[in-house]
């Protein structure tokens, strides 16, 4: 059972069943006592140097990451897909929609990354032009959300997903389609567009089936993707009538 830390104000009076850090340090010390709940004293000295400055201590900052890996080229004989990352030849928009869709996989405890899940992640990333468009058209994250658990169901709750998630088929191809027109194209960076119309050209897909069930359609898909080469960002400031 973790104790709860007091401080005492007699921290310079030797006390019984006290710890010191520190021991055989010959310079000066700030002395700070912590008394548990189970009334053990635990000393705790910081060196000082000469100056009188207090030594500072560096630290490893830790953080949690989700891995994750986004295909970067496709091998047009062999149709395999290498899974080393190459951000530079995605949008950071884009790279930030697919770890966005990882953790939403986790948090519905789905097995797979699919197409319904890379949704969304654009829409939570939700920065892009993209993003933006689907809002714009009634799209929003919790209507597909409650739309992915209609067609899909909700797992059980005792199931969690794995440490490293596989790909559904249907997200292979749409990340191919994007890579592909990407190449096509000639521009830059596969963007979050290219994510999204590639989720739209898989019929059989959830997150097709996700779109088609919330009003998205071919003629909009046209009218986003006439904006693709430009990038997620709108640079158009003007003020709309």
């Amino acid at each position: 059972m973790a104790s709860l830390p007091t401080f005492s104000p007699h921290s310079l009076l030797p006390k019984p069943n006290t710890t010191t850090l520190f021991p055989h340090s010959t310079s000066p010390s700030h002395t700070l006592s912590l008394t548990s709940l189970f009334r053990t004293k635990l000393t705790l000295q910081r060196p000082i140097s000469s100056t009188g400055s207090i030594s500072i201590t560096n630290f490893r900052a830790t953080s949690e990451t989700v891995p994750f890996n986004l295909p970067t080229d496709s091998n047009p004989q062999s149709g395999e897909t290498k899974k080393t990352p190459t951000p530079s030849k995605w949008s950071a928009r884009a790279i930030k929609a697919y770890a966005m869709s990882e953790l939403e996989t986790r948090k519905l405890k789905y097995p797979k990354l699919g197409t319904e899940a890379l949704l969304m992640g654009i829409l939570i990333e939700g920065t892009s032009k993209a993003a933006k468009f689907l809002r714009a058209n009634g799209i929003t994250y919790l209507k597909v959300r409650e739309q992915t658990l209609e067609i899909l169901g909700k797992s059980y709750w005792s199931y969690s997903s794995p440490v490293v998630l596989s790909l559904t088929e249907p997200l292979h191809k749409a990340l191919d389609w994007a890579l592909n027109e990407t190449s096509k194209s000639g521009e830059g960076e596969t963007n979050v567009t290219h994510l999204l119309l590639g989720i739209w050209s898989q019929e059989e897909s959830a997150g097709r089936k996700v779109l088609s069930a919330l009003g998205f359609n071919d003629q909009k898909a046209k009218e986003i993707a006439e904006t693709a080469a430009s990038g997620d960002i709108d640079w158009n400031f003007k003020k709309q009538a």
